[in-house]
């Protein structure tokens, strides 16, 4: 059994109809019971709690197969955040993306704090080589983030920090990608439902971005549902 055919075992539905669900709510403004109705379309019946369960069970697992196709992102990041509303209050969207507008990485946190942007920093070191220069806003709490990590070794000394609204502007405006997605789910109802639900918008915004190697694929990759379903195969 291959790593696909145990990752939807005893599933009712096929894997195909799976990938589109999880793929199309992720990518487009559609809500859980469009879904349904697309789905219905179809000859397919089934409840809006089915495709909810596929996202949360099935985006950690996308993020994970995509990663072996990562491709570096350049040097100069633009880090910021952004507002996600979850159970009626406001949560903190950590985001970077680098000059040419590739997202670095991302954090969904409970706090905008030294703490939070630490948190923030310490994962995006960890999955891309560190940066040589980092534009923040005028947040003080941010800039304290990154002297604190440069003391501890995490960040190197040398990283030059900026405050540039202009050259921070890319980011702001990358934040409306994610907004735009996530507005019209009208706000989360659980912090790790959220999470996840977040990592695959930006899994979804990374591969449209060019941020895979996609060519690592082989002869398997063609259209974009192609391509989420031969990293599953890979």
């Amino acid at each position: 059994m291959d790593y696909a055919d145990h990752l939807f075992k005893r599933r009712h539905f096929d894997r195909l109809i799976i990938i589109l669900c999880v793929r199309w709510y992720v990518t487009y403004k559609l809500s859980y019971r469009d879904l349904v109705e697309m789905m219905a379309e179809r000859g397919l019946s089934m409840a809006h709690t089915t495709i909810m369960r596929w996202v949360q069970r099935f985006i950690p697992e996308f993020e994970k197969r995509w990663w072996k196709y990562t491709k570096p992102v350049g040097r100069s990041w633009r880090a910021d955040e952004t507002y996600i509303k979850v159970k009626g209050r406001w949560m903190y969207l950590y985001r970077a993306v680098d000059k040419q507008g590739r997202t670095v990485d991302f954090y969904l946190s409970k706090h905008r704090d030294i703490e939070a942007a630490k948190q923030f920093f310490r994962r995006a070191v960890l999955h891309c080589r560190p940066p040589k220069k980092i534009t923040l806003d005028g947040y003080q709490a941010s800039h304290r983030a990154v002297e604190e990590l440069k003391a501890e070794g995490v960040l190197p000394h040398e990283v030059e920090v900026r405050s540039n609204a202009y050259l921070n502007n890319i980011i702001e405006q990358d934040h409306r990608g994610v907004k735009q997605r996530t507005g019209p789910m009208l706000g989360f109802k659980r912090f790790d439902h959220a999470a996840i639900v977040i990592a695959g918008i930006e899994l979804a915004r990374k591969i449209k971005k060019g941020r895979f190697n996609v060519y690592r694929l082989g002869g398997r990759a063609g259209d974009v549902h192609d391509l989420w379903m031969a990293t599953l195969i890979s």
